[in-house]
């Protein structure tokens, strides 16, 4: 996981990290922590209004903060493999 996880893929993660314990490997995630719907308008516009906030199976609302990770690993531009990758098969 990294920033630019977020929404769903932190529902996943914190799920998998609450219930049976995975490690998350890589930097901390974005912090999505809310539900949104479109509203359509009748001149053709829209609106994305937030509806709900949503929790981790511990109770954690990540708003704003994220999922901090198990084990950090921060990227390297330089680097020629998936470190994270490379990391977690190290893990298994």
């Amino acid at each position: 996981v990294n920033g630019g996880s977020a929404s769903a893929s932190e529902i996943v993660a914190g799920a998998l990290r609450d219930r049976i314990g995975s490690k998350l490997i890589g930097t901390q995630t974005f912090g999505k922590g809310t539900v949104q719907d479109r509203r359509d308008l009748s001149n053709g516009g829209g609106l994305h209004v937030t509806i709900a906030r949503w929790l981790l199976p511990g109770g954690d609302w990540i708003q704003d903060e994220g999922i901090p990770v198990t084990i950090e690993v921060k990227p390297d531009p330089d680097a020629t493999t998936d470190q994270v990758l490379d990391r977690a098969l190290k893990e298994f």
